[in-house]
Order: structure tokens, then sequence, then C-alpha cells
């Protein structure tokens, strides 16, 4: 088992600012909680040991609140001194990562999956990036992707430029270090355009649905779902 994971904890929050403005919107309250709090109490659940926090906007109420353990979980932080975008975050994270591999997040979704379950199909298609995919009723606000028969992703639409059902980017990803750290990216770029969707023709990157519980609190009304939606977990 992958026991490190990164996450993409130093977004403004742009869509979020008319209910949480004084905060990183990893660290909005969820009855009371940081949103953070419930990512890491399941990568606690799933045997996850290190995380590393990419971290920009108001970082120090981050690294005041959870300082470099929580849980089970070791915290190191990649501090951002300015935006990099979503590649740059990784990137800097990522040399801080001690394995060979790990799950990398974003920090205002949370997508229960299997990660066990996760692991062994992206081990079993030797694969040296996965994402995990999420049927939806309608695309239009994430943009989708395509994927063949094996899994094997075969392209992206835009977000805006497809509606109806399909398969987004649920924000969670599998990543070989090695592998990443090949394509000498710049220091800000964005993952999702500048590396998934500029070689996923030239290499195997796989897509991998699963349909466990997926929020996204990016706009107002998921952050309000999120309310009642995480009342169940705090007693799982």
């Amino acid at each position: 088992m992958i026991k490190e994971a990164v996450i993409l904890a130093g977004g403004l929050g742009t869509r979020l600012q008319t209910v949480v403005a004084d905060r990183p919107k990893a660290m909005a309250l969820i009855n009371g909680k940081p949103f953070l709090d419930y990512q890491l109490d399941y990568l606690d659940r799933m045997g996850v040991e290190h995380v590393v926090l990419s971290v920009g906007y108001k970082r120090e109420l981050i690294m005041g609140h959870y300082g470099h353990t929580y849980k089970n979980i070791r915290i190191n932080y990649a501090v951002e001194e300015e935006p990099m975008g979503t590649g740059g975050g990784v990137k800097l994270a990522m040399q801080k990562v001690e394995g060979a591999s790990a799950f990398v997040m974003n920090g205002d979704t949370l997508f229960r999956i299997n990660y066990h379950k996760f692991l062994n199909i992206h081990r079993s298609k030797n694969s040296k990036l996965s994402i995990v995919l999420r049927e939806v009723d309608d695309v239009s606000r994430y943009g989708c992707i395509e994927i063949d028969d094996d899994g094997r992703i075969t392209g992206f639409t835009e977000k805006g430029s497809a509606s109806g059902p399909g398969l987004i980017n649920g924000g969670v990803y599998l990543i070989n270090k090695a592998f990443f750290e090949s394509f000498h990216l710049p220091g800000k770029f964005s993952i999702e355009k500048d590396l998934f969707e500029k070689y996923y023709q030239q290499y195997p990157f796989y897509g991998i649905l699963c349909r466990q519980y997926f929020i996204d609190i990016g706009i107002p009304e998921d952050f309000a779902k999120a309310q009642d939606d995480f009342k169940e977990f705090e007693h799982l």
C-alpha cells in the first residue's frame, strides 16, 4: 500500500468568497471543522501515514492548526510563495514525497474511494499516472474525460463545452514521482492542461471509475450540501 499523499490546499476559493471569506478553501468550516480534517480523517482510515500539504494563501492558518501531525499522519508542507497553479503545487510537494509514488488530491474535494482498490487497478494496468473518474448527470461544470474499454484515457472535453451525463475528473490521482519529474515542467503550470491533456496520447494515462461518495465544495451550493452530508461521517 502507498502510504503517502499530496493535498493541494493553497487555493483561494474565489467562488466561495460569499460564504468563506477569511480562510483558505481547504479550511472552510463544515459543521465547525475544517474541510481538510475530513480529508485527513479518511486518509488516516485508509492507512496513509505521510501527507504533504501544498499551501499558499493564508498558509499560517493551516500550519498553525495542524503542525506536523494529525492522528497517525505525519505532515510536511510545500510552501508556494506565489500561486503556482495545480501543477506547480504538485511539483513542489513531490520534492517532499519519500517513496516512488503518491496519491494526489484537490483540497476542496472529498472522494471516499477505496484507495487499496485504486492502487491495485493502477498496478494491474502498469500505469504511471491514473485519475479517479466520477459519473455525473451534467458535466458542464467540470468538463469530461473519455476512456476506452480498457480504461485508457482517449480524450478531454473543456469545461462548458459539453453537457449531459458523463465522466469527470474526480480530483484524485496516483502519480509515479520519477515519471512526473521526467517532464521538466516549469515552476508554474496546470497539471490538468499542461500534463494530462498535453501528454495523454503519448503515454498510457488511465481513468478509473469509482462510484463512492463525492463532493466538490467549490461553489456555495455544494458547500451548503456538505454541512448536511458530513454529519454522518462524524459517527464513522
